[in-house]
């Protein structure tokens, strides 16, 4: 029997339903308790019958099951990332009937750390002389220079060089080339997809930059899922950047196979296993694989209408063919230029970015932030879009639109705006389109889509779009143009207006103006500044709370004596000075900041402050498990580094130099250049102390939420299990 209101009603007497409707209906509302609370026992019951199954168990009885297959020792992750430990359980005894072989030990790194690999057994490519009754003809003496595509895996998990021998020990990463070595290359960057973008035009008419922003950024693979255990990695699985060599051979190929009429290979365009690294679509349609080819395009040359493919006829003529080009893409350098006949065409693509996690704008599920923004039942919503023609009071064609048809609403509407494409919107939203935020509003402008779901009772077919009812994933909407945010609630009212962005990538500034604005809350986005600072709060804001969590911005400038300032999971980057909070406390969590801080108070833990650190009142606040130079004036620093390895230091040694211990933790990144894959991303040269100087043993830093120390201790554990006798392994970061 369902247990829900309506049920449970049936079951009374008529007479008692008409006298409680005529009272009040007190004993409606009391079947209404009764029936949350057996609904949420009649779940338990139904989750009891799921938990004995891998499958379909609640997250905490994943252990419990492996402890019965004998799965031990594997950290947990928390909820926040999308790993689980469930399929390493659920795969144990496949695992086992394949113990030592290469693709399990690439598996095991996959399920136990979420990181797709590689793995290289040494023996196969030390220069060694063979024996003639084992000749491995794939294990040459001397380096092949004839291939340029194969020699682009010089020195990685796809080296074809041979070796010398080095018997440093691989796991403690000093050596690599042994017979009992095996390296697993563990590919961190992950590859976000964006459908249908539109990209940023070039310098010439045809041109284009894949990036909205406009920046040289490469493109990368999208991976496959391995559908068999067997399966050996190749580069076409793996999220790692694009090359050149190999997609303009695959396409070369594709173009000699249809004139001749000979079957497909394909490995990188292989619609069937996986999506193909680009899709162009010209005045909406897609154009085929066949029809792009692959160019360095530094100095944005326009590729010719056709190219010349040879067809091979009888007695072994060959004949010219004329085959059609309507583009060409550089995946190096993210760029895409049309053939002159086609260059007038409306251009949309897909194409794949890289990025360490779910961290800025970006294509990726945004459910639980929406949902935090969403708490309030959302009373009036609009839709931007120009995929799809405009319905009034439901889409419009720009942004600026919505946030005019938003200044007319009420005070205390619940409002959200949602960006329904991965477009470019270029607008300005800091005078007559700015939007204003009145007593007890709250307004969402959201990257999400807003999908049409059928009408409840209605007719086959009917559809209709549901206020607050959005899928917050895949969508990453880019705006270029500066943003004034208005409070005008009155100067002593304490429930003043909010705005919530999430899912924007922002190439300018927000400014709070002056007025009375309760919260400006910032998810999931990246803030670039065109010019000058990125988030400016000045004028009197008082209740003013400014909150940024995962998200990548510019300068931050807090002149007003707000209410405070709080940084989650962020990375704040701009020279020289990179925060400024002159009234109000910050309080950052698992922050990056690069650049000096000016600041009143101060509360941070777990985050990493590459330059000088000015607190004015230092009897106020705490800093704990963080970076802090020795120059800086912190409150009540709680080991932090380097204090806290100088002071281990000379108590060993009174002579130590704590310039120079500081020299060796200062943080280093594999790159600080805004909009790179790796940016803000520890090196591996980085100090221990800073990799594993969190208070749970992780990283410091806005990327400390990947936990990626205990995903290494993960993966190390289990591949132990899985060796061969005798046999060694080490974890590679490839990316």
């Amino acid at each position: 029997m369902a247990l829900d209101t309506d049920s449970l009603w049936q079951l009374l007497p008529a007479i008692h339903r008409l006298r409680d409707e005529r009272g009040g209906g007190a004993l409606r509302a009391l079947l209404e308790v009764m029936a949350a609370q057996g609904a949420l026992v009649q779940d338990d019951i139904e989750q009891l019958h799921d938990d004995h199954f891998i499958e379909t168990c609640a997250e905490w009885v994943v252990p419990y099951i492996g402890e019965l297959v004998g799965v031990r020792g594997l950290r947990e992750l928390g909820s926040e990332l999308p790993y689980s430990r469930r399929a390493l359980v659920a795969n144990v005894l496949a695992y086992r009937r394949r113990k030592g072989t290469v693709p399990v030990l690439e598996q095991l790194v996959l399920d136990s750390a979420g990181w797709p690999a590689k793995a290289a057994e040494a023996f196969l490519q030390l220069a060694t002389t063979q024996h003639l009754n084992h000749v491995r003809l794939q294990a040459p003496g001397t380096l092949d220079l004839r291939s340029a595509l194969r020699l682009e895996g010089l020195g990685g998990a796809f080296d074809p060089a041979p070796h010398g021998v080095d018997v440093r020990r691989i796991a403690l990463q000093r050596g690599r080339w042994n017979l009992p070595n095996v390296a697993l290359f563990a590919w961190r960057l992950r590859s976000y997809r964006l459908l249908r973008a539109e990209p940023r035009p070039g310098p010439q008419p045809g041109s284009y930059w894949l990036d909205a922003a406009g920046r040289d950024l490469p493109m990368f693979n999208p991976p496959r899922t391995e559908a068999a255990v067997e399966h050996a990695t190749t580069e076409a699985d793996l999220p790692m950047p694009l090359s050149r060599l190999a997609l303009h051979a695959e396409l070369q190929a594709r173009r000699l196979a249809l004139v001749n009429g000979r079957p497909l290979q394909p490995a990188w365009f292989d619609e069937a296993t996986g999506q193909p690294p680009l899709v162009l679509r010209l005045d909406g349609v897609a154009v085929p694989p066949d029809q792009l080819c692959v160019c360095h395009l530094g100095s944005w040359q326009a590729p010719p209408d056709s190219v010349d493919v040879p067809r091979s006829g009888p007695g072994g003529a060959v004949t010219p063919v004329a085959w059609p080009i309507a583009a060409a893409f550089d995946p190096q350098l993210g760029r895409l230029v049309l053939a002159p006949a086609r260059a007038g065409a409306a251009v949309q693509v897909d194409w794949n970015f890289g990025f360490a996690g779910d961290l800025g704008g970006g294509p990726y599920d945004r459910r639980r932030t929406l949902d935090e923004a969403l708490a309030r039942p959302v009373g009036w919503q609009l839709g931007v879009s120009r995929q799809q023609a405009a319905i009034g009071g439901e889409l419009v064609a720009t942004l600026a639109e919505a946030i005019d048809a938003w200044n007319l609403q009420p005070a205390g509407t619940v409002g959200l705006i949602t960006l329904m494409d991965n477009a470019r919107w270029e607008e300005d939203w800091s005078a007559a389109h700015a939007p204003r935020l009145p007593a007890g509003s709250r307004l969402t402008i959201a990257a999400a889509d807003w999908p049409a779901l059928p009408v409840a009772g209605g007719l086959p077919g009917q559809l209709e779009r549901r206020p607050g009812r959005i899928d917050g994933g895949l969508r990453r909407a880019a705006l270029r143009g500066h943003f004034t945010v208005t409070g005008t609630a009155a100067a002593d009212e304490p429930a003043a207006g909010e705005l919530w962005l999430d899912g924007l990538l922002i190439e300018g500034s927000i400014t709070v103006a002056d007025g009375n604005l309760a919260r400006l809350q910032l998810s999931h986005c990246t803030v670039m500044p065109s010019a000058g600072t990125a988030l400016v709060a000045g004028g009197d804001n008082r209740h003013l709370r400014l909150q940024a969590q995962r998200c990548l911005l510019g300068r931050i400038e807090v002149t007003a004596a707000a209410d405070g300032v709080g940084l989650a999971d962020s990375i704040v980057q701009a020279e020289p000075e990179a925060v400024r909070v002159d009234a109000a406390p910050l309080e950052a969590s698992a922050c990056t900041i690069v650049g000096r801080c000016m600041l009143d108070r101060l509360c941070a833990e777990n985050t990493l402050f590459t330059a000088t650190v000015h607190t004015a009142r230092l009897q106020e606040g705490c800093v704990r498990y963080s970076f802090v130079s020795r120059d800086s004036s912190v409150p009540r620093p709680y080991r932090c580094q380097p204090a806290l390895a100088i002071e281990a230091a000379v108590a060993i040694d009174p002579t130590a130099d704590p310039a120079a211990i500081e020299a060796r933790l200062r943080p280093t990144f594999t790159t600080l250049r805004w909009g790179d894959a790796a940016h803000a991303q520890l090196s591996a040269q980085c100090a221990a102390e800073i990799t594993t100087g969190a208070d749970d043993g992780n990283e410091m830093g806005a990327w400390h939420f990947l936990l990626q120390a205990h995903r290494a201790a993960n993966a190390l554990g289990q591949v132990g299990q899985y060796l061969r006798f005798g046999m060694e392994a080490g974890l590679t970061h490839a990316s």
